[in-house]
């Protein structure tokens, strides 16, 4: 019986510390016109174009700095698989090249910065 009177006070005092921090507003928009994922509080917005290729990262909407970071970015279209890696270009990690973009288009983009891995997932418009 005190192991229920737990759990359901465990359960009460998380809804409450969830709703207390309110809704977060990372995802909404696209800030350089890509598509926008979250993975571990930052927003990644991927611009993905025939050509180029461009990863930006901010945290709760400020820039994170990229200058240290790597990034692989795969794409796929149905069977059709593309490996790209992505270096600091400035405030983004990016490439140049001839890239498999369509509608409909699946990217996995792999950062490490500081010792940590991300991992954020896309579909393009």
């Amino acid at each position: 019986m005190k192991l229920l009177a737990i759990i359901t006070a465990l359960a009460l005092f998380s809804g409450t510390v969830a709703y207390a921090a309110g809704p977060h507003s990372h995802a909404e928009k696209p800030m350089h016109g890509g598509v926008v994922a979250e993975a571990r509080d930052i927003d990644f917005e991927l611009v993905a174009q025939k050509d180029k290729l461009r990863l930006y990262l901010r945290d709760h909407g400020k820039k994170v700095d990229v200058s240290n970071a790597t990034a692989t970015l795969t794409l796929l279209n149905g069977a059709d698989k593309q490996a790209v890696a992505l270096v600091p270009q400035g405030e983004w990690l990016g490439a140049a090249g001839e890239f498999k973009v369509n509608k409909g288009t699946k990217a996995v983009a792999l950062v490490k910065q500081a010792g940590k891995t991300m991992t954020a997932r896309f579909v393009l418009p």
